[in-house]
């Protein structure tokens, strides 16, 4: 199912308009409701695993579940920082840039590696856990895709798209035959709740963009009230 969220993201080309879409933003504002209401707390549980597993080893950090969530955020921030470069060179008349794409592509494409992985591997399991955090991050990509194809345009829906969509496949099959330490397990979520931060905030944010206000905290809203009512 996520896969297909950036292949058939193609069709859905009339949600890319300003104002911002309605759904655009009720979709991100599901995604942070999700990474504070269920990611923050795995993230919780990530450090007292830390707590107990690294004692006397990396004692002098604290807190290192919550530095992998910013290095999370801080290297999407940078990798935003060259794409925005990037758009301001375009919109100047100057040519797309394949280093450019390649950078940006192959840091989501991990991103989504990570996802897929997750899918099988999530510190919570259940069919319930499983639904719940494929609707969000399906909510995610399809705010990530509009992102991307604004970025990259005709580059990203030929050979991007695909990627990434190969990408949660790979993830997902190195799941089915590689069991990763649960420690690791909550590194790898902390890192993916500060990519989501910051690529759900960098949407909606910029002022160009015209974000709709209400249908982000309706998304907000409505997804916490899902996720406490469980």
């Amino acid at each position: 199912m996520l896969a297909s969220v950036h292949l058939l993201c193609v069709r859905l080309r009339f949600l890319d308009r300003t104002p911002r879409s309605r759904w655009l933003s009720f979709a991100g504002g599901v995604a942070v409701s999700y990474v504070f209401l269920h990611l923050l707390p795995e993230i919780a549980k990530g450090q007292r695993l830390m707590d107990e597993r690294t004692r006397g080893v990396l004692a002098f950090f604290e807190g290192h579940a919550y530095l992998l969530a910013l290095a999370g955020l801080v290297g999407f921030y940078g990798v935003e920082r060259l794409a925005k470069e990037h758009r301001r060179r375009m919109a100047t008349g100057g040519p797309p840039s394949a280093g450019v794409f390649w950078i940006h592509i192959s840091s989501f494409a991990a991103y989504n590696m990570l996802t897929g992985y997750l899918l099988l591997h999530r510190e919570e399991p259940g069919l319930g856990s499983l639904a719940w955090f494929t609707l969000a991050m399906a909510m995610h990509f399809v705010v990530n895709d509009f992102g991307l194809q604004a970025d990259h345009r005709q580059r990203y829906d030929r050979k991007g798209r695909w990627l990434l969509a190969g990408a949660l496949l790979l993830g997902w099959a190195l799941g089915l035959v590689i069991e990763i330490s649960d420690l690791a397990i909550s590194a790898w979520i902390a890192l993916l709740a500060g990519g989501v931060i910051l690529n759900v905030l960098k949407e909606e944010l910029p002022a160009e963009r015209e974000s709709r206000f209400s249908a982000f905290v309706l998304g907000v809203a409505g997804y916490a009230l899902v996720l406490l009512g469980l």
